[in-house]
């Protein structure tokens, strides 16, 4: 079955460029366009996408408060595209409930990837992106709260190595062969972690582990 994908951006040579990228890609198909987020959510509801890829700077309705209420109804997967000058903005759509960022300037390649990791579940965020879009903000972090201090402090060592590498953009395949354990095993300890420190999927967790200053830029 195709994965099926709404393009939202108010820049139509973008998403012409997309759809472009999509269109010779088996198993994917672009189900819809929107210019604005007003658009994205009447036509997220009526379509029924599986992921949709959204800009943040829009008129009418902009794509983090469109995140935001596509999120609260589990419509479908998000995938939100920054620029350098929106990086607190793109920590916001993944607190808001997206499941990863992209930057504009991805490579074709890179974008065709990102949908299909979205699509699986996984919301993992790629390694460059996840470096370049939170250096700046990981500098801002901030001691964790007491709520979310006492839930960190109650991690098993082996789930503590596990965030730190969910942090780095990890899928579940390439923690386990750096932590010499079974793929199944790893994705009970992600399953484990979303329940401790009650966050809805991987992408919120690599926000948490930075914000929190569990893990910062370059820390192994």
């Amino acid at each position: 079955m195709s994965i099926r994908v709404l393009l939202v951006d108010d820049q139509q040579l973008v998403r012409t460029g997309f759809r472009m990228i999509l269109a010779d890609e088996g198993g994917i198909e672009v189900a819809g366009e929107a210019a604005n987020g007003r658009q994205a959510i009447e036509m997220a509801t009526a379509l029924q996408p599986d992921v949709i890829v959204m800009d943040l700077r829009m008129p009418v309705m902009d794509g983090l408060e469109a995140t935001r209420r596509l999120a609260a109804e589990g419509v479908a997967k998000i995938l939100v595209l920054t620029t350098f000058d929106a990086d607190e903005n793109a920590v916001e759509a993944i607190r808001a409930g997206a499941s990863g960022f992209l930057l504009k300037d991805v490579p074709p390649d890179d974008f065709v990837r990102a949908i299909r990791i979205v699509a699986s579940g996984e919301a993992l965020i790629a390694p460059s992106v996840t470096k370049r879009l939170l250096d700046r903000f990981a500098r801002l972090a901030v001691p964790a709260d007491e709520t979310h201090a006492a839930r960190l402090a109650d991690l098993s060592e082996r789930e503590r190595d596990v965030l730190k590498l969910v942090a780095q953009g990890m899928s579940n395949r390439q923690i386990a062969e750096a932590l010499t354990l079974a793929e199944p095993t790893v994705k009970a300890h992600v399953s484990h972690l979303l329940g401790k420190l009650e966050q809805r999927d991987r992408a919120q967790l690599v926000v948490l582990a930075y914000e929190t200053g569990f893990v910062r830029p370059g820390s192994d």
